[in-house]
């Protein structure tokens, strides 16, 4: 039986491919960042250390991303991302099961490293190579997909774990704990086992097509040359932007836990959902400001969700006797997590559709490893500096200040990004 019929008969194998490579990411990128960043309050109880100490951990994971992110882009070009993605599966399930039993803050801080290793050989990068060869034409709807199971485990992961957490009978090891064996179950052995490196592998084509398209049979690729687009403004202008992007983010999402019942005198427990509410409206933002990509350039769909982001982080502020200060209203609050966490989503999904816009597919793998490199340097020194910051000061005015500078920075770095008039080979 020829290939054609055999896609015609079978359901697309690439549907059940795109829902383990969601799954895994759900929980590679949740129980190495969000997790965490939620339990720094416990952690600093646990350890007897700062803000700016626990900070450092999530600031390891993103610092070793970057510089380890080149290295996993020639192991996918080398072995296959199959086998990157097996190797970090089964690293990450390794570093979650030690997490419970660190007993100090420089074995969590060795762990972040090992989680840094497993993001770049099973995190988003891999993800996307192997999605964007099962899909063409629904390549941006599933990889938009992707992109949402990181906010949804910033969403639920922290509220699923809550009611172990706060109970002084268990605490932040045994939630911990019950992840780990979660991702064993649901992504691991899912990831292990359902896994293939093409459609070609089950006999199909990419989006379950009968017949193959001609652009990928003449192997026509359009986009712009790696060297031009070195040379270019847009490429850095985007680096820098979608840097101060991260910072930005990175510095809300790791300090706020903290924030929410150190500063604003938050209960544990409703500090927990409005941590978890400012990913769930990143999952609105990003599935909105998706679609609205679809109809408007992405660059100026960048502009409008990083200006979002600049607008919610304002909404932390709010005037005093002497001057502006961080609000403890509860409804201001509210409003800052909606606000900012839409922006985020928004932004967040546009750094890697305004490269593909600005550039094209001829160098996307190497210009997107530049992007990653710079804005997880940007996401490691958001975390560290926010951190520093509370810990120098004992408030959160300087660090909160200093993301709305920063974010005013991504606003004009934005600005200056245009798309470059593509070749075609």
């Amino acid at each position: 039986m020829s290939r054609a019929a055999t896609t015609q008969r079978k359901v697309f194998y690439g549907w059940w491919l795109a829902a383990v490579c969601v799954l895994v990411y759900f929980f590679t990128n949740g129980m190495t960042i969000f997790v965490p960043q939620n339990l720094f309050p416990r952690l600093m109880e646990e350890f007897a250390i700062d803000a700016g100490e626990v900070s450092r951990t999530v600031m390891v994971t993103f610092l070793g991303t970057a510089l380890l992110a080149p290295i996993a882009g020639w192991l996918i070009d080398r072995f296959g991302v199959l086998r990157v993605i097996h190797t970090g599966l089964v690293f990450l399930a390794v570093c979650f099961g030690l997490y419970p039993f660190a007993t100090s803050i420089t074995q969590l801080y060795v762990l972040h490293f090992g989680f840094a290793v497993g993001l770049v050989l099973c995190g988003l990068m891999p993800n996307v190579v192997l999605l964007s060869a099962w899909f063409t034409r629904y390549r941006g709807a599933v990889v938009g997909l992707l992109t949402a199971a990181s906010s949804l485990a910033g969403g639920l992961l922290p509220l699923a774990i809550a009611p172990l957490v706060l109970n002084p009978d268990f605490g932040w090891r045994w939630g911990f704990g019950a992840l780990a064996i979660a991702f064993v179950v649901l992504g691991l052995i899912p990831g292990l086992l359902a896994l293939r490196s093409s459609p070609a592998d089950v006999g199909q084509y990419p989006d379950g097509d009968a017949e193959p398209l001609a652009a990928l049979e003449n192997g026509a690729v359009d986009g712009v040359e790696f060297g031009v687009a070195l040379r270019s403004r847009t490429l850095w202008a985007l680096a820098v932007s979608s840097a101060c992007l991260w910072y930005a983010i990175t510095s809300i999402n790791s300090q706020a836990q903290i924030f929410f019942e150190q500063d604003a005198g938050l209960t544990a427990g409703n500090a927990t959902l409005l941590y978890s509410a400012i990913f769930w409206c990143s999952v609105a933002g990003k599935f909105l400001f998706g679609a609205l990509s679809d109809r408007i350039p992405k660059q100026r769909v960048m502009l409008i969700s990083a200006v979002l982001l600049f607008i919610g982080s304002l909404l932390a502020f709010t005037p005093g006797d002497n001057g502006f200060g961080l609000t403890t209203n509860f409804t201001q609050l509210v409003l800052f997590a909606t606000v900012f966490g839409l922006g985020y989503g928004g932004s967040f999904t546009m750094i890697q559709l305004v490269c593909v816009e600005c550039f094209g597919q001829r160098a996307l793998g190497k210009l997107l490893g530049i992007v990653i490199f710079v804005d997880s340097l940007g996401g490691a020194l958001g975390t560290a500096l926010s951190g520093q910051l509370k810990a120098s000061t004992g408030s959160y005015l300087t660090s909160f200040t200093t993301v709305s500078v920063v974010a005013l920075i991504a606003i004009m770095g934005v600005l200056l990004i245009k798309p470059l008039q593509p070749s075609k080979t």
